[in-house]
């Protein structure tokens, strides 16, 4: 590796990071950076990265087509509670002279290794952080008790992380980035969100996917959903029936935008009765009984109130029906949601989700994360102001967060700046038929969002549509634009209606 730089002062937020003489990866062990010790740096090789199991999911990227590139690992302490566990990547050749920041799911606990893959095949500086505890994405328990573990988790170990990864990015390099940018999904979509709103500095642009921003009111709704399906046991729907319900959505509802394919435009013009599966007699594989009937109502309903009828959150669309799992299908409602109120709203890891009062519960989850872990602020006029882009999406058919929750948050920037014709320039939502949530699903759902950004900000180019494709078994069988709402994609009326060429994004009637 050529000599990258001598001795060498960083200014960055919180002090001053000295390099005595980082001319390698390994010496940027010595690398001072504020409440951050240096606990790893080392090259590997092209091909040879080693990782722990990453879970039942495949990686994206195979860890043999890697890079060689200087992994850097530190912990940050900014507060005496804290224990924030980051790790930069730094490609050894070909650095496109860029940082991505990357983001995690749930209540994280864990470095995000895919993403980091992903970026770093693409020549990014990247960087992730587990948040500031270890454990699965749907254990909470770390928040028990430990108020400063929970601001790291709501926003300060990704900002963190941000400030302490581009340093080490500059020491390697003796540069620092020319563009910075955040990419994440679910929990990954509100941290970037939480970014814009927050440290409106830290990045150039930023995908947010899926966002789970709306908190309080998000981890209520798991409980509600929860709630329906298993206060009762006759209001419980088996999971083998949601194939049936799915099918039926699906028949009723394909057709509203004028095109048999498959898939629902947009949900929110359908009128699907799960009524019509109202089993005639005895209870059956093949029908749904009256009480069921009216669970899968409530399910696409919004969750509301019961004191008041005000909604809290918006329902689940027609057409999410085969991941329902999670939220209505096990023995309890999720765990995510009930974390939160276990943990940071009652302080009481044995509370009962049965006594839940959702008016006074979520008024107080309100009250106690004061905008710590929600990040629905709307004003991002700063971000915005240095030129900074906010490329947004989510899958209509996303059975875990309600796709609504994205067009509710876009709308609200929307009307803080003033209408879309000042915000088009700076903000964009795609919504994607058929997908399920942050990928998967019957419909397109792999397109590139980096590339996406990457020519907003560097070149101006504001995203027009993304091109989504969808496979079987490694084989591309669906292309599709996805547009920028409220614009869908219109079949031009000729051609393969499984060739996005033939699809024009247009203004819905």
């Amino acid at each position: 590796m050529t000599n990258r730089l001598s001795a060498l002062s960083i200014g960055v937020a919180l002090g001053c990071a000295t390099v005595l003489s980082a001319a390698t990866c390994e010496s940027l062990a010595s690398l001072a950076l504020p409440d951050t010790t240096i606990t790893m740096a080392q090259t590997v090789a092209a091909g040879e990265l080693k990782l722990p199991p990453q879970g039942p999911f495949p990686l994206p990227v195979s860890p043999k087509s890697l890079p060689a590139f200087c992994r850097v690992a530190a912990t940050i302490r900014p507060s005496k509670d804290s224990d924030i566990k980051i790790e930069v990547w730094l490609p050894v050749d070909g650095w496109n002279g860029k940082f991505q920041g990357v983001g995690n799911g749930g209540w994280t606990g864990s470095i995000s290794y895919p993403a980091l893959m992903q970026a770093l095949q693409r020549g990014y500086a990247t960087a992730s952080t587990d948040t500031g505890h270890e454990g699965n994405a749907l254990d909470g328990s770390f928040a028990l008790g430990h108020p400063e573990k929970v601001v790291d988790f709501g926003y300060r170990a990704v900002h963190e992380m941000t400030v302490q990864g581009k340093a080490i990015t500059k020491a390697f390099y003796d540069k620092a980035p020319r563009y910075s940018y955040w990419n994440g999904c679910s929990s990954g979509g509100k941290q970037g969100l939480k970014e814009a709103q927050k440290y409106p500095a830290d990045y150039d642009g930023i995908i947010a996917g899926a966002p789970a921003n709306y908190w309080t009111h998000l981890t209520a709704d798991t409980v509600y959903v929860g709630a329906i399906t298993h206060k009762d046991p006759a209001s419980f729907i088996p999971p083998a029936k949601y194939p049936l319900i799915h099918k039926a959505a699906i028949a009723a509802c394909d057709a509203t935008d004028g095109l048999k394919d498959g898939l629902i435009d947009d949900p929110r013009r359908c009128h699907f009765d799960p009524k019509e599966l109202e089993c005639k007699g005895e209870d059956a594989p093949t029908c749904l009984t009256a009480a069921q009937v009216e669970s899968v109502k409530k399910i696409y309903a919004p969750a509301t109130n019961p004191r008041t009828g005000v909604p809290f959150f918006p329902g689940l669309e027609p057409g999410s029906e085969l991941g329902w799992m999670l939220m209505a299908g096990g023995k309890e409602p999720s765990e995510i949601g009930m974390a939160e109120f276990r943990n940071i709203v009652y302080h009481d890891a044995n509370w009962d989700w049965r006594t839940f009062d959702f008016d006074k519960g979520i008024a107080l989850a309100e009250k106690v994360d004061h905008g710590i872990i929600t990040a629905t602020d709307p004003n991002l006029k700063p971000f915005f102001g240095h030129g900074g882009k906010l490329l947004m999406y989510h899958g209509w058919t996303d059975p875990l967060i309600a796709p609504e929750n994205s067009i509710n948050y876009y709308t609200s920037v929307l009307d803080k700046m003033g209408g879309a014709a000042k915000a088009s320039s700076s903000i964009r939502l795609f919504m994607a038929p058929g997908m399920d949530h942050c990928g998967g699903g019957e419909g397109p759902n792999l397109f590139d969002s980096v590339t996406a950004l990457e020519n907003w900000v560097e070149n101006g180019k504001a995203p027009s549509e993304m091109i989504a494709s969808h496979g079987m078994r490694g084989k591309v069988d669906r292309t599709r634009p996805l547009c920028p709402y409220p614009q869908v994609a219109r079949y031009k009326g000729s051609g393969s209606i499984d060739d996005a060429a033939n699809f024009t994004c247009a203004t819905a009637k």
